[in-house]
């Protein structure tokens, strides 16, 4: 578990998303004094309500350890507020549960935590959930599993029910997935979980990631925003003396790769939560691997090349896979040699060579 204190110090004050502000306007006079949220921004609501109730103990759990980083930096210090980043819900009591979710969020991942919150709620406390979608059913028809009097709380622009809990779970249903892959003639297993990129499935972008390369005795291998691990444990299982170093901002995605080494007996493989792109001795790898996201201006494809180049030795190989040939093929040479770009069955890789110092 990650631990993030809370700070006065960072960035302007941003207004909540339109779903916490509709949570903050239903809860602000709700009972409550162990209170859990879960946050799609900056965790403005737990913010107001650990500064409105001094006497309340209140965290904001995230997966991600870049968003809970921006959180940290946005609030107030409170002694009372705690930004927690791990790969579950705490297994705290709670007397109120504050849920946010997204329209447009991962629906697995939306159940599951809407079951951990219910399971750590206690008896007669509540749980509040605020979707940014006016015309919302999906959320309603499920909190409906949990309690037969569901009270709404309509608004132009967002929903936000409230269920109170009289009675315990039966059971906690397990939203994790375990599934194999061929690499080599080896068979590989490998655990996925809501919330972690390619949640049920191989993805196919890693197996053409792994067809690119081959590893070579004693190699150090760096694995950026790992996910579940498919492509780490892939590399371990090639060359037991190879070192495989893993990397992801999302706790969760630590956690599946963590087990998966360990399900398939791999010693060869180290997994860290890291989001700030400096990694273990920079400068010392002979090959850094990754899958970027495809997505939006390409900051996060930068922040991975940058990275890559931070961490390799000179005359190290940088290998990615993508969906955007043209962004590496324009950017990569300002800090690679030897760049080539090419298809790979609907993606391409992308590679170059980190040049000797001068």
């Amino acid at each position: 578990m990650s631990e993030i204190a809370s700070s006065n110090e960072g960035p302007s004050r941003l207004p909540p998303r339109i779903e916490e502000q509709r949570l903050s306007e239903v809860v602000s006079a709700f009972p409550g004094t162990a209170i859990g949220v879960v946050s799609l921004g900056r965790a403005q609501v737990a913010e107001s309500l650990a500064e409105s109730r001094p006497n309340a103990n209140v965290f904001s759990w995230y997966l991600d350890g870049y968003q809970a980083d921006l959180a940290r930096k946005h609030c107030r210090e409170l002694s009372n507020l705690k930004i927690l980043c791990q790969a579950d819900w705490p297994e705290q009591e709670v007397d109120l549960a504050i849920i946010a979710l997204s329209k447009a969020g991962e629906a697995e991942l939306s159940r599951e935590v809407i079951q951990s919150a219910y399971h750590q709620l206690c008896s007669k406390g509540w749980l509040v959930v605020g979707v940014d979608n006016a015309n919302d059913r999906w959320v309603h028809e499920l909190l409906k599993g949990y309690s037969k009097s569901v009270k709404v709380r309509p608004f132009d622009d967002a929903m936000v029910y409230l269920i109170e809990k009289t009675t315990p779970l039966k059971k906690l249903k397990d939203y994790s997935c375990e599934l194999s892959f061929r690499d080599c003639d080896e068979t590989i297993r490998l655990v996925t979980r809501p919330g972690v990129f390619s949640h049920r499935e191989f993805d196919n972008g890693a197996r053409q990631l792994l067809d690119a390369v081959d590893v070579f005795p004693d190699a150090r291998l760096l694995d950026i925003g790992c996910g579940s691990g498919a492509v780490t444990l892939g590399l371990a299982a090639r060359d037991p003396s190879a070192t495989i170093f893993s990397f992801d901002s999302n706790a969760r995605a630590v956690e599946c790769t963590q087990h998966g080494a360990k399900l398939n007996g791999f010693d060869n493989i180290t997994v860290d939560h890291h989001w700030q792109g400096d990694y273990r001795d920079p400068n010392s790898f002979d090959m850094a691997l990754a899958n970027p996201p495809y997505f939006g201006d390409m900051r996060i494809a930068q922040w991975f090349v940058d990275a890559a180049h931070r961490s390799l030795r000179p005359e190290g190989r940088l290998v990615l896979v993508t969906k955007q040939p043209k962004w590496y093929a324009e950017n990569l040479p300002h800090l690679f040699n030897d760049v080539e770009v090419f298809e790979s069955k609907r993606y391409y890789i992308a590679s170059g060579i980190k040049p000797n110092a001068s």
